[in-house]
């Protein structure tokens, strides 16, 4: 089944915002499967994440944006920072011709599907991510996971060459789909 990336990239964020409720006030130094990474430091890095969607699809360059999302976007209420920016995030992505406009990124210019699929990837990964840090259920929507493996198997390497994934980690070949995904991305499921 092919689902659309802007539904899938919604939806992937849906739950992530759906742990981010989640998490006690005790929780947000917790350590996560991101090396470096606490609680807060990985919904920061999904808040500025968020943010850059509507600049870039908009026709801005990183340049032209600078280092506005630098530091901490959370503020007082991490809560707040995530839903506004989200509803931004997901807005930017539905808006016509978003898929097929070109996004100036740091590395080099990407139609701008491949620039939702690259974020709804992210949000989905880490939405594993804080479900482990918080103790929360770690079973991602396996229509996501289908989608993202699909994509993901083409794009593998790319991310492993430019450091964005850990080392892949080895799992039989009866696992369930999820672990594998899970696994390509340098995780312990």
């Amino acid at each position: 089944m092919t689902i659309d990336i802007r539904e899938a990239y919604r939806r992937a964020l849906d739950d992530f915002g759906a742990l981010v409720h989640k998490i006690a006030p005790e929780q947000w130094h917790t350590p996560t499967p991101c090396v470096d990474w606490d609680v807060r430091s990985l919904v920061n890095h999904v808040v500025g994440e968020n943010l850059w969607v509507p600049e870039l699809l908009a026709g801005r360059t990183t340049a032209d944006v600078g280092d506005a999302f630098d530091g901490d976007l959370l503020g007082d209420d991490p809560l707040k920072a995530f839903d506004t920016s989200a509803v931004a995030a997901v807005q930017a992505a539905g808006e016509n011709g978003a898929l097929t406009r070109m996004v100036r990124l740091s590395f080099g210019d990407v139609p701008g599907g491949e620039y939702v699929t690259e974020l709804f990837a992210d949000a989905l990964i880490h939405t594993w991510d804080l479900a482990r840090a918080i103790g929360a259920d770690e079973r991602l929507d396996p229509e996501l996971v289908g989608a993202c493996a699909a994509w993901f198997a083409g794009t593998e390497n790319d991310y492993r060459q430019a450091g964005v994934t850990g080392e892949r980690r080895r799992v039989s070949s009866d696992t369930d789909a999820q672990t594998r995904l899970l696994a390509s991305w340098g995780r312990r499921g």
